[in-house]
């Protein structure tokens, strides 16, 4: 078994991970966020998304964070446009990459987005279009790929149906994500085979939300499958809010151990990370959600009192 050589991590935590926060969060520390992400090495870093300020209040200053990012020239800052309305938003802010939300559940569909699957394929047809006319890159998401809050199991071949289709209408490449993180490495595998055998490996991503504490574990199945980018966010924040029960996505911290316990090249400095970890939690008035982090904060912790 050949595990790939280096990994490109994601970053999903600015978007994914602060837009279900009940208590505003300051553009500030948004801008911040970011701006510490791509110090320690995150060359992909989701910024925001340019939805429906009465559905996603949260991301309502998507534009001021865009526009406050002091963006480094190694890093893309892809965000979300689920309409054409929030594509132009996007392209007027001078994004360079979007990303359309699709799912591979019906039910799923129309609660998160009030459509059925192929209704929403329509809908990101001509955002894609005309983003491929400005130049700019699209990544396809597909959710629910390993269990659905109201549908129960989705099979592989539905997971398939709809990154074919994404890849096939522009997408340079789509994000598998178990959104209710009920997912286990077998089916995990299961459902990357379904997919890599009509899509390129290389162009496949896996999103793994952590509710039952198989993330990682479902991360190192997909890596034997052959998948070498991964999305994650900062302390495993986020949610899903249409999912009861659902946890965070997998804490950045804790896939970067895993990779580095591996030997595989992410770029990014774990204690700068865990810094960044830390400072965001304590923003949000939180514990962080990562496992790593808080092992080797109280390891600083242990050898600060042992020298003192």
């Amino acid at each position: 078994m050949t595990l790939p050589s280096k990994v490109r991590i994601v970053e999903v935590g600015p978007r994914d991970g602060l837009q279900n926060e009940k208590k505003p969060v300051a553009t500030e520390t948004k801008v911040e966020l970011i701006h510490r992400l791509g110090r320690a090495g995150l060359k992909c870093i989701e910024a925001t998304a340019f939805v429906s300020p009465t559905w996603v209040p949260q991301m309502a200053d998507a534009a001021e964070v865009f526009a406050a990012i002091q963006k480094l020239p190694d890093v893309s800052y892809p965000v979300l446009t689920p309409n054409m309305k929030g594509f132009e938003a996007a392209l007027a802010a001078g994004a360079k990459e979007v990303a359309v939300f699709g799912a591979a559940s019906e039910s799923f569909s129309q609660k998160n987005i009030n459509c059925s699957i192929a209704e929403s394929l329509e809908r990101f047809r001509p955002i894609v279009e005309a983003a491929k006319a400005a130049d700019v890159r699209v990544r396809g998401y597909v959710s629910c790929v390993l269990g659905c809050p109201y549908d129960g199991e989705i099979m592989p071949l539905a997971v398939a149906d709809v990154a074919v289709a994404l890849i096939e209408m522009g997408c340079y490449e789509v994000s598998l994500g178990d959104t209710i993180g009920a997912g286990t490495p077998e089916r995990t595998k299961d459902m990357i085979e379904a997919v890599a055998r009509r899509v390129p490996l290389k162009r496949i991503a896996g999103h793994f939300h952590d509710t039952f504490g198989m993330a990682t574990a479902n991360i190192y199945a997909s890596l034997q499958m052959g998948i070498g980018i991964f999305d994650s966010s900062i302390a495993g924040l986020g949610g899903c809010p249409y999912a009861a029960g659902a946890s965070g996505n997998v804490a950045t911290e804790d896939v970067v151990w895993l990779l580095r316990g591996l030997g595989i090249d992410t770029g990014i400095d774990l204690d700068s990370l865990v810094d960044t970890g830390s400072w965001i939690s304590k923003k949000l008035k939180r514990e962080s959600a990562s496992r790593v982090a808080r092992a080797l904060l109280a390891r600083r912790e242990a050898q600060s009192a042992a020298v003192a």
